[in-house]
């Protein structure tokens, strides 16, 4: 995925052009190993770090908003139960993302299950 960014700027550009008006994300295909990986029998060793189910869902957020970069993360949990997952994003990047932010933390929440929302530091 790090020599595919390279290019994805470009590619994501060109294919937002060509379906004219609709939000192109690329995500990487990862795998979530559980805690048992290093009790079955056909495994030996322990279980990647980055195959953990928080390492997974982390990279995920960080290839739905790829350009601009994170700065910040907070997890604020309600009287209810709920949680929210507040994420600041740099704001050298608010002018081109700013009407995308609704598409990610649908994205997001229809990959990983979490309710997301982004804000500009």
């Amino acid at each position: 995925m790090k020599t595919f960014n390279s290019i994805q700027t470009k590619l994501v550009r060109e294919l937002e052009k060509k379906f004219s008006g609709t939000t192109v994300l690329i995500i990487a295909q990862r795998t979530i190993l559980g805690k048992s990986f290093a009790r079955s029998s056909k495994t030996t060793g322990v279980r990647p770090r980055s195959r953990t189910l928080t390492a997974v869902q982390d990279a995920i957020l960080d290839d739905i908003v790829y350009p601009t970069e994170i700065e910040g993360k907070r997890t604020r949990c309600k009287i209810d139960g709920s949680k929210i997952m507040k994420v600041f994003l740099s704001s050298k990047d608010q002018a081109n993302i700013e009407g995308r932010v609704d598409v990610y933390s649908s994205v997001y929440n229809k990959l990983t299950n979490k309710t997301v929302s982004f804000h500009f530091v």
